[in-house]
C-alpha cells in the first residue's frame, strides 16, 4: 500500500481542503503517515502566502520534505503555490505544483510522476475561475463538529492582503450541494456545522436571487442538524435579511465573527475596507438585539501604515465600546505585491510590538467580562475531548453555543452529545462547570441560557 503524508501551513480552510485531498488519496488506496517520520511515498505541503513569512516557512517545509525523503514525490498546493509557482518549482527534488484550483486531478499527477518522473507545473490563471472546486470531507478527526466550505475567493482586495490573487474572485458552492453535504455530514453523526470560506459572508453574490440568508433558511430543513456557526462574516454582509434568518433561528449560534482590522475610520479607508466604525457599531447593535447574549469575536491589525497614537487609541476605544468577547490581534505584516506595502510610514516594529501587547491585556479583560454575564446561567455545550491540561483528571472540555469554552466533570462517552452545564466560575482561559444533564434527543435550546 501507498502512503502519504500532508503538511497544512496557515487558515482553516487550507486545514480543510488539506482534509479534502486526503480523502482523495484514501479513495485510491493510500495509508496515511506522519508528515514528521519521513516514510511518505507522496508528500503533499498545502503552502501559505498571507505573509512574506508564510512564503518562508513554506519553503522550509518543502525542503525539509525533500530531505526526509529524496525518493519521495512532492507535491506543493495552496496559496503559495498559486501566487509564485515558478519560485516553488524551481526547488529541486518538487514534482508537482498545483495552485488553489484542479486539486482534483493530484492523484493522475502522482501516477505520472510514478511513470515520467517528469515534473508538472499545473498552475493555472486563478482569476479566470468562475467554479467552485468540489472537494468534500466526510468525515473530520474532530467528531464534534464539522466544516463545510460553502465559497471560494474574494472580490475585496483590502490594500494590505493577497488572497484575491491567491484565490481568485468570489465563487459560490450550488445551494443544492451545501445542503447535500450538510446532510450527510449529520448522518455522519456531526451535531454541528461550522459554514467556512475565504468570504464566507459574501455566499451567494455571484448566484441569482441566493444568498447567505436563503442557505441558512434551507440548513434550516437539514433533519438531525442542531448548530449552525458561521466562521467568520464581514460587518457588511450582517444585512438585515440575515439578521431576521438569525433572530427567528433555533440553530444559528449566539457566536459571530466580524473581523474589525480597526477602529478608527481613516485607517479603515486606507485598508479599503467597506464599512465604516458608525457602520460597524450600528450593525453589532442590531445583532445583539437578534441574540442577546452574542459573543461577538473579532480580527484587528495593529501598526498598519500611517496608523498614528492617536488613531491606535480610537481602534482602542472602540473595540472597548464594542464589547468584544475575544480578540485576535496580528502585528501589521509587510506583503510584497500589496498596496499597503508600498505606503509611506511604515510603523516601526517596536511600536507594532507594544501596541500588540496592550490589546492583547484589552483582550483578556473583555473575555472574562464576557464570561462573567453567564455565572449561575445553564448553558448546552458539546463536549469535545478529555481536558488538554490534565486528560486523567475525568474533566471535559468544549464550547456553549456562545463560545464559551467550559470544563466540567464527565465520562469520556458524552464527548459528541449535548450536555446542560451549570457556569460556575468564569475566566479568561477556559470557565469551569458543573454537569446538570445530558440530552440524548431533546432539541438544542439556542439562543438562551436558564438561570438555575
Amino acid at each position: 500500500m501507498s502512503t502519504v503524508a500532508f503538511h497544512t501551513l496557515g487558515c482553516k480552510v487550507n486545514s480543510y481542503e488539506t482534509e479534502a485531498i486526503w480523502q482523495l488519496f484514501k479513495q485510491n488506496g493510500y495509508e496515511r503517515v506522519e508528515f514528521e517520520t519521513g516514510e511518505a511515498d507522496v508528500f503533499v505541503i498545502n503552502t501559505c502566502t498571507v505573509t512574506n513569512t508564510g512564503d518562508k516557512k513554506s519553503r522550509q517545509v518543502i525542503r525539509r520534505a525533500i530531505r526526509q525523503n529524496p525518493d519521495a514525490i512532492v507535491a506543493v498546493t495552496g496559496c503559495y503555490a498559486q501566487t509564485s509557482p515558478k519560485e516553488i518549482a524551481d526547488i529541486p527534488g518538487v514534482d508537482i505544483v498545483v495552485g488553489t484550483q484542479g486539486r482534483e486531478n493530484l492523484i493522475e499527477y502522482v501516477e505520472r510522476i510514478r511513470q515520467e518522473r517528469t515534473p508538472i507545473n499545473a498552475v493555472t490563471n486563478i482569476m479566470k475561475a468562475r467554479e467552485f472546486e468540489e472537494l468534500d470531507v466526510p468525515n473530520f478527526t474532530d467528531r464534534t463538529r464539522a466544516s463545510l466550505k460553502i465559497q471560494e475567493g474574494c472580490n475585496n482586495f483590502c490594500t494590505f492582503c493577497i488572497i484575491p490573487w491567491a484565490r481568485g474572485l468570489m465563487r459560490s458552492r450550488k445551494p443544492e450541494s451545501v445542503v447535500e453535504q450538510a446532510k450527510n455530514l449529520v448522518a455522519a453523526g456531526y451535531l454541528e456545522i461550522v459554514l467556512t470560506g475565504i468570504h464566507t459572508g459574501g455566499y451567494g453574490e455571484d448566484l441569482e436571487n441566493y444568498n447567505l440568508a436563503k442557505l441558512l433558511v434551507d440548513l434550516h430543513q437539514v433533519e438531525g442538524l442542531k448548530r449552525i456557526r458561521i466562521s467568520s462574516i464581514e460587518a457588511s454582509q450582517i444585512t438585515d435579511e440575515v439578521i431576521e434568518v438569525i433572530n427567528n433561528s433555533d440553530l444559528v449560534v449566539r457566536h459571530l465573527h466580524v473581523p474589525l482590522q480597526a477602529g478608527n475610520d481613516e485607517v479603515l479607508k486606507r485598508m479599503r475596507r467597506k464599512y465604516t466604525t458608525a457602520e460597524f457599531y450600528e450593525r453589532m447593535v442590531k445583532v445583539r438585539e437578534a441574540l442577546p447574549g452574542v459573543a461577538l469575536t473579532t480580527d484587528v491589525i495593529v501598526g498598519f501604515p500611517g496608523e498614528t497614537e492617536e488613531q491606535f487609541q480610537d481602534g482602542y476605544d472602540f473595540i472597548k465600546k464594542i464589547g468584544f468577547a475575544e480578540l485576535h490581534v496580528f502585528p501589521y505584516s509587510m506583503r510584497t505585491g500589496t498596496p499597503a506595502a508600498r505606503m509611506e510610514d511604515q510603523v516601526p516594529e517596536e511600536i507594532k510590538k507594544d501596541r500588540v501587547a496592550k490589546l492583547i491585556e484589552l483582550n483578556q479583560e473583555l473575555t472574562l467580562e464576557y464570561a462573567q454575564q453567564f455565572v449561575g446561567d445553564v448553558l448546552e455545550v458539546i463536549p469535545e475531548r478529555p481536558f488538554k491540561e490534565d486528560p486523567e483528571s475525568g474533566l471535559l472540555m468544549g464550547y456553549s453555543d456562545n463560545y464559551l469554552n467550559l470544563v466540567f466533570e464527565g465520562t469520556e462517552d458524552m464527548i459528541g452529545k449535548i450536555c446542560k452545564v451549570k457556569l460556575d466560575e468564569a475566566g479568561s482561559e477556559y470557565c469551569k462547570g458543573t454537569l446538570v444533564r445530558v440530552l440524548e434527543s431533546e432539541h438544542l435550546t439556542l439562543n438562551r441560557s436558564e438561570a438555575v
